[in-house]
């Protein structure tokens, strides 16, 4: 993370500590508070960051989200958000949008704006659904208990890191289906598009707040080297929750979106087959100094 000067970074700040917000989780809008706000420089990312709780969410849900994500407690928010509810049940229930026109001027809608029609677009985006096994969900369980309650940490730099990672799930490929059955400009297409998501989201959606110093002294020490090479399983799995949410953001249609589903669910078969191998037996006990710096900050 690059030093800002902190004048500039008050004046580039938004919402402020405590604030309440409205803020983006998937493709809906939900009541957050802020917690703490910090500027992160990420490749397309780069700016004020917002660590937020979900009100009536658990603990394990707050995270690190970009501006863009966050919203004003407002009216006017607070309608739109009332509206994408909406909208998404009719989604999920099935209606056509011409039912949902008519149930919109039952509601009393009067027109529908530009920004109204964005936001239909965005729900009728295809929806990525990921079936994490049950001993994954177990790792990510433990994960979480080890750095937040333990105060432990992942060693850094990984030598099994999320390059080597995939890199060995393409060798797995390749022998089981065999070259001339396996269409690896497409699975290269795939890891390659991993390897990207995990660069550009783990330093604002994937480290508890216990790592953000590590993550911090790793861009310090390999400020040339991509995350994939520093990081491994255990923060790569935390990108697959995240993954559904991220395809709602982008314009990949239905068909890329099915194919890339499959992919991810053979991966995460893949990390489960081979846990023990990919995966931080031990976390190592962070130093005193360290425990100190992250409870001040």
């Amino acid at each position: 993370m690059a030093s800002v000067d902190s004048s500039e970074i008050e004046r580039n700040f938004s919402y402020q500590d405590n604030e309440r917000v409205l803020c983006f989780h998937g493709p809906l809008i939900y009541e957050a508070k802020i917690l703490e706000k910090n500027w992160m420089e990420e490749p397309e990312a780069t700016g004020p960051h917002y660590y937020v709780h979900y009100k009536g969410w658990k603990k394990s849900w707050d995270e690190w989200v970009p501006e863009s994500r966050v919203l004003r407690w407002s009216e006017e928010n607070l309608q739109m958000q009332s509206r994408l509810k909406a909208f998404y049940r009719t989604k999920q229930s099935g209606k056509s949008a011409k039912q949902s026109e008519n149930e919109g001027s039952n509601l009393g809608k009067r027109r529908r704006d530009a920004k109204l029609e964005k936001e239909e677009d965005y729900l009728n985006r295809p929806e990525i659904k990921l079936d994490i096994p049950d001993t994954l969900k177990g790792q990510l369980v433990d994960d979480w208990e080890n750095v937040t309650k333990n105060q432990q940490l992942v060693t850094l730099p990984r030598t099994v890191n999320v390059n080597e990672v995939l890199s060995r799930y393409k060798r797995f490929k390749k022998e089981k289906k065999g070259s001339r059955e396996l269409n690896e400009d497409l699975l290269d297409e795939v890891l390659e598009g991993l390897r990207i998501y995990f660069n550009k989201a783990l330093g604002s959606m994937l480290l508890y707040r216990f790592e953000r110093h590590q993550y911090a002294d790793m861009r310090r020490q390999h400020g040339e080297t991509d995350l994939v090479e520093i990081y491994g399983a255990e923060h790569l799995l935390r990108l697959f929750v995240q993954m559904p949410s991220l395809i709602a953001h982008t314009n990949m249609d239905p068909d890329a979106v099915s194919v890339l589903s499959d992919y991810l669910t053979d991966i995460l078969r893949f990390m489960q087959k081979h846990q023990n191998q990919l995966f931080q037996a031990e976390y190592e006990n962070a130093a005193p100094g360290y425990v100190s710096l992250s409870a001040t900050t």
